[in-house]
């Protein structure tokens, strides 16, 4: 006798699907919307097509801010990545030391975005800031507030110090599911540390750091509040962002189209650099055949 399948679970799911719609793809319908539509009013609206995403491709604001965007993520993740690899192999493996490491490691990520800009923003002023008064002393001119590679540096430094934490916890994670059959073949096989790393910790931590690279990689190139309340996107234009560039686009100029189709460009941005890390990470682990 066949069996038939029970698919009520599937209403379980139904209330997600529900939210998601609400939440996601409404408001990106919208966007759709405002940006093929050059919208005066509920009844008055005018086609354009892709008027509103040529005139933003043609920004020349939006190809220097997209350079230091790219700039900036580059630089987040051969920093964040390595260095939070090597803080997992350096965390004791257990006992009340390693929950007290954990604790203190993850202290940053509970700090509100904007609360580490304000932070930072007094830490490293260069009159009465711990960290801008000792590199001044140190002989090292240092103003974030007056020179541009000093304020770009100044966020770069920030990102680590608050997101290099989530990179260690998740490598962190990942080496204590490596089973210990592993390490007692290697010690066996006389293997050195380095070969251990890399023959057996390495390969294990690809899925994490997939989901490491991801994830930093899609939170600095959204990076906002930081530097916002740390620089207001200055001195100048230097740690200007993608986000700053569309907020003063929708909110400052109120040009609600051209905002929505840059919104569009962004989406795609991300997603098709996500694309590309995932198929490069995933082809990495793969053994030749």
């Amino acid at each position: 006798m066949k069996k038939i399948p029970n698919n009520r679970a599937w209403f379980l799911v139904l209330p997600v699907f529900v939210t998601v719609a609400f939440s996601a793809i409404i408001p990106l319908m919208t966007v759709v919307n405002y940006s093929v539509q050059d919208i005066f009013g509920p009844y008055n609206r005018v086609f354009v097509g892709t008027e509103f995403f040529e005139m933003v491709l043609q920004d020349r604001d939006l190809h220097e801010a997209l350079q230091r965007q790219l700039l900036f993520s580059f630089w987040v993740l051969l920093i964040e990545v390595p260095l939070g690899i090597a803080i997992a192999l350096a965390l004791p493996v257990r006992g009340w030391l390693a929950s007290l490491c954990l604790v203190l490691i993850a202290l940053p990520l509970l700090i509100p975005w904007n609360v580490v800009g304000t932070i930072w923003q007094i830490f490293a002023r260069p009159d009465i800031g711990l960290a801008g008064v000792a590199v001044n002393r140190l002989g090292i001119h240092y103003n974030y507030t007056a020179e541009p590679f000093d304020a770009w540096l100044t966020v770069l430094v920030m990102d680590v110090w608050h997101w290099t934490p989530l990179v260690a916890l998740l490598c962190y994670a990942g080496l204590r599911a490596i089973p210990d059959a592993f390490y007692q073949a290697a010690r066996i096989d006389g293997a050195s540390a380095w070969a251990v790393f890399r023959y057996i910790q390495l390969p294990k931590l690809r899925g994490v750091l997939m989901i490491a690279v991801l994830l930093r990689f899609m939170d600095s190139f959204m990076i906002y509040t930081e530097p916002f309340v740390l620089t207001g996107g200055g001195p100048g234009n230097s740690t200007t962002f993608l986000s700053q560039f569309l907020t003063t686009l929708a909110v400052g100029r109120f040009d609600l189209g051209p905002a929505a189709a840059f919104s569009i460009i962004y989406f795609l941005i991300i997603l098709l650099f996500c694309w590309i890390f995932y198929t490069v990470i995933e082809n990495l682990g793969r053994a030749p055949r």
